[in-house]
């Protein structure tokens, strides 16, 4: 009888999937075996894409005439220091007896791309079935699931030729462009950062995201700041009394004048004084008057993109650090599949949450977290998510968004702390999900003065919901200001992102203390101005990127969008992926291109990053260009979707390569 070999993409792995199918026979070299089962294993990438100099000796030196290099018939080769594994894995793959191959590679594009290049290489039997094993989890009933429902390795073609066109794309790019800009501009870099001499290195996406870097940088060294001047009046009594803002309409004495800064302020203090004193004995009216609860759900579940923002933020740890810590919990079955952009759950997933709750509530030995199930169950909070914002199929490509398992909890104890916390994370952003919207109570008063107005704001939480959960973290008064001067600035066609470093006339303390004073007041209501006040605004640049809010604009193509609701509404094609991003962070600080502070995770280019960026934007200014690089992850994902063929995709990129290289060799 005929045997099945499975193949994952680590040892560590490899002894998850033995477990699970009871394979009890001891480890040999490079492999396990058992009456029915084989089970091998990569370390990694065992092949790679060979160097031009493979293809012709000459293309060693890096010379104009023999470029750009887009071989017809590609080379890849065995990578020496995991020789001996490979040969294992193709002596199994080979073997007579084998009649069933699992490609059981991690369940991704680039997992796809390690495991095709091994049977591309190993030519395994040509009798044997081709299967392979897609997970979510690595937890015994997943991966047993996964065995079971293996599809045939044909059904995964589209996403392997999506893997090889980004390498090919990527090569092709890395390689050409590195090379003739390093031709032209290498003694141009060298005597800026003044060493003997320099190569230029450039990527499809790596290049993209210092362009991101170096031009906030230059948007923050360029930036100038402005004063501006609000007007605040108090109104009511000595028993009490609340504060409003003015804000110009177009009844008003100012509108459009040259006066104002922007619609909430002057550009000179005389001038908000002058404004003031023309508004001396006039009466206040309360003109409207408008009560409403407002309700506000959960946050969406993390994806990888989300945790690693909120770690940087949190714990002020690298991308690929967070990454490391969930992929550890993954493979010790404590959460799901990290490497995914979707934040929603399948409707499958869904239907059987109450195991992973289960599995939390009896096994997870945490007073904190133990409480919160307990209310759950006390309260009789629902368990149907089908209908709600956290289940969406259409959101899900590859895999359904982290969330804990409700397993593993054998392996908790010995965990780093750091690990244990960042776990905490995502049980609670999962829980916070069954809990009830947080509730608000609020009243927005405008109060009439002849032509001017002003407004107030009572807001109160009434019912926290799942702000048990996920606590606030006090909000900077400056957002709600940066988001009217964006607007502002943009009008006057500055194009700067401006911040607000004054408080917000109507921060949250005041809006609470402001809730039962308005909730009194009546339409029509005269009532008394105790005094006006000014308050001194400045403009702010924009804030640098850190290391995590970098893979967020990353994902959004460019865009840093702090608004969680807005960032999921836009979400379309982003630079790089889930699986790469951190990675090309890592390269940018190894090659000296960018700093990253290490206490706050702050990103600034070095030198050596911006003179690269100077010699790109003149040269070929459209690598920086973010919507370009994430039209080219789209093409990938629609070779992967089957939308369009890899020879289409293959022919736009060498013609891309050819042309922006014949304009780059005539401009030299």
């Amino acid at each position: 009888m005929g045997k099945k070999l499975l193949i994952t993409e680590k040892p560590s792995v490899a002894m998850e999937f033995a477990k699970a199918l009871k394979l009890n026979s001891a480890r040999k070299n490079g492999y396990i075996e058992g009456n029915d089962w084989i089970i091998t294993w990569c370390v990694g990438h065992l092949v790679t894409m060979s160097y031009p100099e493979k293809y012709d000796e000459k293309l060693k030196f890096w010379r104009l005439d023999t470029l750009p290099f887009i071989p017809s018939e590609w080379k890849y080769e065995l990578i020496p220091a995991v020789q001996n594994q490979f040969n294992i894995i193709q002596s199994l793959m080979q073997r007579e007896d084998i009649e069933e191959i699992y490609n059981a590679g991690d369940s991704g594009r680039e997992g796809e791309y390690i495991q095709r290049l091994v049977f591309m290489m190993a030519k395994p039997n040509p009798n044997a079935k081709m299967k392979r094993v897609w997970i979510d989890s690595q937890t015994e009933e997943e991966i047993l699931r996964g065995i079971r429902e293996a599809k045939d390795l044909s059904e995964y073609d589209s996403l392997s030729d999506s893997a090889y066109l980004r390498a090919k794309e990527d090569y092709l790019i890395g390689i050409n462009f590195s090379r003739l800009l390093s031709i032209i501009y290498g003694r141009n870099l060298a005597n800026k950062i003044n060493e003997e001499r320099a190569s230029i290195s450039v990527g499809r996406v790596m290049t993209c995201v210092l362009g991101m870097i170096v031009s906030r940088e230059r948007e923050i060294r360029n930036f100038v700041k402005t004063k501006y001047y609000k007007i605040v009046g108090e109104f009511g009594d000595d028993t009490s009394s609340f504060k409003a803002e003015w804000k110009v309409n177009e009844k008003s004495k100012v509108f459009e004048s040259p006066k104002l800064y922007n619609e909430t302020g002057f550009k000179k203090e005389e001038e908000a004084k002058d404004f003031i004193a023309s508004l001396a004995g006039k009466e206040a009216v309360v003109t409207e008057l408008k009560k409403s609860k407002q309700k506000e759900n959960a946050p969406l579940l993390f994806n990888l993109a989300e945790i690693q923002n909120e770690c940087t933020k949190r714990f002020k740890i690298k991308p690929d650090e967070t990454l490391e810590i969930i992929q550890n919990l993954y493979e010790k079955k404590l959460v799901t599949y990290p490497r995914t952009d979707a934040r929603v759950l399948s409707t499958a997933v869904a239907k059987e949450i109450k195991k992973n709750l289960n599995g939390i509530a009896t096994k997870f030995q945490d007073e904190e977290i133990k409480g919160f199930v307990d209310k759950m169950v006390q309260e009789k909070y629902s368990t149907d998510l089908t209908k709600t914002k956290y289940v969406n199929d259409s959101k899900i490509t590859d895999h359904y968004a982290i969330i804990p398992t409700g397993q593993g909890y054998e392996n908790y104890d010995k965990l780093p702390d750091l690990q244990k916390q960042v776990y905490r994370l995502i049980v609670k952003r999962f829980l916070a999900i069954f809990y009830p919207p947080a509730e608000y109570s609020k009243v927005n008063a405008t109060i009439q003065i002849e032509n001017e107005t002003f407004y107030a704001t009572g807001k109160v939480c009434v019912n926290k919901g799942y702000l048990e959960i996920l606590k606030p973290e006090k909000k900077n008064t400056k957002s709600t200001e940066n988001a009217q001067n964006v607007e502002n600035s943009n009008k006057k066609g500055e194009n700067e992102q401006l911040g607000d470093t004054s408080k917000n006339a109507q921060n949250d303390e005041e809006q609470d203390a402001n809730l039962e004073i308005l909730k009194n007041l009546k339409k029509g209501q005269t009532i008394l101005v105790k005094n006006y006040e000014i308050k001194e605004a400045e403009t702010s640049p924009p804030t640098r990127y850190n290391s995590g809010s970098i893979i967020l604009a990353m994902e959004n193509a460019g865009k840093l969008i702090e608004e969680e609701e807005l960032r999921e509404q836009i979400k379309g094609a982003g630079i790089g992926t889930s699986a790469t991003r951190a990675e090309i962070m890592k390269k940018l600080e190894k090659i000296k291109y960018i700093e990253i502070n290490s206490k706050t995770q702050i990103i600034t280019p070095t030198l050596k990053g911006e003179t690269i960026y100077d010699i790109v934007n003149r040269s070929m200014p459209d690598m920086l260009n973010p919507k370009l690089t994430a039209s080219w992850e789209k093409g990938l994902d629609m070779v992967a979707k089957k939308e369009i063929q890899s020879d289409e995709f293959m022919v736009k990129l060498e013609n891309y390569i050819r042309n922006k290289f014949n304009k780059l060799v005539i401009k030299y």
